[in-house]
């Protein structure tokens, strides 16, 4: 399993707010020394701007994207004439995981050549937005949704990695998804099976009671909420095949008995699996 597909897996407990989107235009003199305590992202649409972070400098162009992530302390300045560019603030959570996007180098310029279409709905939306359209502020939320799963899609596919790196002595310790992969395969090759906390702790190579927290917090849910997902979306993918009877999926998904799968089921769906699929 790749650590990206967790954002499949647990596409329904993702949830992605607007903070604040605007477009605003620098002079030539402009100076911004920053950190923010949520997600940035700059589309720029005139001129050029340097990023300054600690010692090393980037510049981002007309078209490029910029995103800066909570833990990057910037300078940025106009080169030239002048810039104007879109700057929408916003949030990206996992459950209880507000910041779920730390864990992956994302911050960085990301030229449009990688997210031009993304980056063209995400204008329109806003445009629409700017005249106060009906439906367009779910519109633009709908559409920074695209834009931020196309830069991960990028990221998982090696065609982008963010160039900003966090400041070691201002970076705030953040749960490392590496040490989890081990626990995510382990629960995919074992999901016909009963899983135990205990067991996947010690895959993990922590006491249970560590294992509980680390997970939570580099997840935002816990491990038996994190697995009874995916049982409960693989047995939604089943039950639409229309091959397996309830029992049969009971036991692909490593309930003892038809009953105890389709109390767990019709506490996640609301109905029992037998009249899910009409």
């Amino acid at each position: 399993m790749n650590s990206l597909d967790i954002f499949n897996e647990l596409s329904e407990l993702i949830k992605l707010g607007i903070n604040s989107c605007n477009d605003v235009a620098h002079p030539n003199s402009w100076i911004e020394r920053r950190q923010h305590k949520d997600y940035d992202l700059w589309c720029i649409q005139e001129g050029q701007i340097e990023i300054r972070i600690q010692e090393e400098v980037y510049l981002a162009s007309e078209g490029d994207l910029i995103l800066f992530t909570p833990q990057i302390a910037y300078t940025a300045t106009t080169l030239g004439t002048g810039c104007k560019f879109i700057f929408t603030h916003f949030d990206f959570s996992l459950g209880d995981r507000l910041r779920i996007l730390d864990n992956f180098q994302l911050s960085g310029i990301i030229s449009s050549t990688l997210v031009e279409e993304e980056i063209q709905l995400f204008l329109e939306s806003y445009n629409q937005y700017k005249r106060h359209a009906p439906m367009s502020g779910i519109r633009l939320k709908g559409c920074l949704t695209i834009l931020i799963a196309k830069i991960i899609e990028q990221y998982g596919l090696k065609q982008y990695q963010g160039q900003f790196m966090h400041d070691p002595t201002n970076q705030k310790v953040t749960m490392d998804f590496v040490k989890l992969q081990p626990v995510f395969d382990f629960i995919h090759e074992h999901l016909h099976q009963p899983i135990r906390v205990e067991e996947i702790a010690d895959v993990a190579g922590m006491s249970e009671k560590y294992f509980i927290t680390y997970f939570k917090q580099s997840i935002g849910l816990t491990p038996g909420r994190y697995i009874y997902q995916l049982k409960m979306n693989r047995a939604r993918e089943l039950l639409y095949l229309k091959r397996y009877s309830i029992q049969q999926i009971a036991s692909m998904l490593g309930y003892p008995d038809p009953y105890s799968f389709s109390k767990a089921f019709k506490k996640y769906y609301k109905v029992p699996p037998s009249k899910f699929v009409w």
